[in-house]
């Protein structure tokens, strides 16, 4: 399994490499494998609608006119465009809230109003350090 996993990720990283030299074709790629994705989801929670309203309706299921397949292939095919890109967790999850799950931070609505006047405090001392810093600096460039 690690050796599949090591392989794909050797592959992902050629055609970013590749890719990051396009990148308007980078771009268009990406925005194909998104909303393949998401056609795939849409359409796969519409037929699984209609197949519980059709039994519930008629106490049988007809398939035969259902592209079944049409929704999951969808969700593949824009799955492996977004995976080979590596753009699939960046877009589904964004950087930010990877970053800070590194961190082990909480999210602002997890935090209590205690930790946050901490953190606008420990920011408002760094603003002033700074402040203080270019004064310093201001008074050096007079002196030279």
């Amino acid at each position: 399994m690690k050796t599949v996993v090591n392989f794909f990720d050797k592959l992902e990283d050629k055609i970013r490499g590749r890719l990051s030299h396009y990148p308007i074709l980078y771009a268009f790629i990406g925005g194909v494998g998104v909303v393949i994705f998401w056609r795939g989801v849409w359409h796969t929670a519409d037929f699984v609608t209609e197949v519980i309203f059709s039994y519930q309706m008629n106490g049988s299921v007809n398939l035969g006119s259902l592209p079944w397949w049409d929704g999951p292939v969808s969700i593949l095919v824009g799955s492996v465009l977004l995976l080979s890109t590596g753009l699939f967790v960046f877009d589904f999850i964004g950087t930010q809230a990877m970053i800070s799950g590194l961190k082990g931070e909480k999210r602002l609505e997890e935090k209590t109003e205690e930790e946050i006047k901490l953190e606008a405090g420990a920011i408002s001392e760094i603003r002033e350090e700074v402040k203080e810093i270019a004064h310093h600096l201001d008074e050096i460039e007079k002196k030279m």
